[in-house]
């Protein structure tokens, strides 16, 4: 369950807080910021707590704390820009007590920038004049954004993405993202205007790019991964987004009583394929020829 909300401090350094915050919700996230209100809505938004610390002194510090339903939602936000340096915000409390690893960055810094997950909370602590003391100041709210809070894995589609595929595909961790709504995943990869997936709030994705470097130089390829509620939603899906994206081939078949069915198309910007499998379909965009589209869907989940 997502847990109670923290405290930040009063003061730190020559900055001082207000003592409430300017609350935003799903009805007037556009009055606060203009078309980026959408990405939020995507990832299932609670409400947002926006903090202005003042000084005399210094530039402002704005910090935003964004309450979604559930930790998946709020690693989906940082998920979206991986910019910026990894920062460990977590304190060991023995000497001797070494820091949990994780898979992913929980916290980011750049630029005066602090963007940071913890359970259901997505942060942003941004200092408008970025300084030595500013930066320490950010850092400080920061850490005590996430005092005393669980800190869970990432979402299970992205935690189990290959790190390589075979023959030699590496993966490319900054270009990695979770989402569940279609204007979210064409922000990441641009399908088209239509919502050929048939993706919403109850959906979940993750899409990401896979290297090769040889002797012509670097070549890219485009993995894309959606589970729905159930296997009905997920062939529908499959079956629109057929329609759509490849009206040109005939619709797929199961195969056999397993459901599960596994092609690849030729397209204008390479190879394509797709395997739907339970309640989850797997597509691979943009391949250098059939043999390593075969290769590379039957790899992926």
């Amino acid at each position: 369950m997502p847990e109670s909300k923290p405290i930040l401090p009063k003061t730190v350094g020559p900055w001082t807080r207000p003592d409430s915050p300017r609350i935003i919700n799903a009805k007037n996230i556009f009055d606060y910021m203009d078309g980026a209100g959408e990405l939020y809505l995507g990832y299932r938004f609670d409400q947002l707590e926006s903090w202005e610390y003042e000084s005399r002194t210094q530039k402002t510090i704005l910090v935003e704390l964004y309450f979604m339903k559930t930790a998946d939602d709020a690693f989906g936000l940082l998920s979206l820009d991986w910019g910026g340096e990894p920062v460990d915000l977590v304190q060991s409390q023995q000497k001797n007590e070494a820091p949990e690893k994780y898979t992913w960055a929980r916290a980011l810094y750049g630029e005066g920038l602090l963007r940071l997950w913890s359970d259901n909370i997505y942060a942003r602590i941004m200092a408008y004049q970025e300084t030595p003391e500013s930066k320490e100041a950010v850092l400080a709210i920061g850490r005590s954004i996430i005092k005393g809070r669980s800190n869970p894995h990432g979402p299970d589609l992205i935690e189990n993405l290959p790190s390589a595929l075979q023959p030699d595909w590496v993966l490319l961790k900054e270009r990695a993202s979770y989402f569940r709504t279609h204007l979210v995943l064409n922000s990441l990869y641009y399908l088209g205007q239509e919502n050929m997936l048939d993706l919403d709030l109850n959906s979940e994705g993750v899409t990401s790019t896979y290297e090769r470097k040889d002797a012509a130089g670097k070549k890219r390829i485009q993995a894309l991964i959606v589970r729905y509620s159930d296997y009905k939603h997920a062939h529908q899906a499959l079956a629109h987004f057929h329609r759509v994206y490849l009206p040109e081939y005939p619709a797929a078949q199961k195969s056999g009583s397993s459901r599960k069915i596994v092609k690849v198309f030729s397209v204008e910007d390479g190879w394509l394929g797709y395997k739907l499998q339970g309640n989850s379909i797997a597509f691979i965009f943009e391949c250098p020829d059939q043999a390593t589209a075969k290769a590379i869907i039957a790899q992926l989940w």
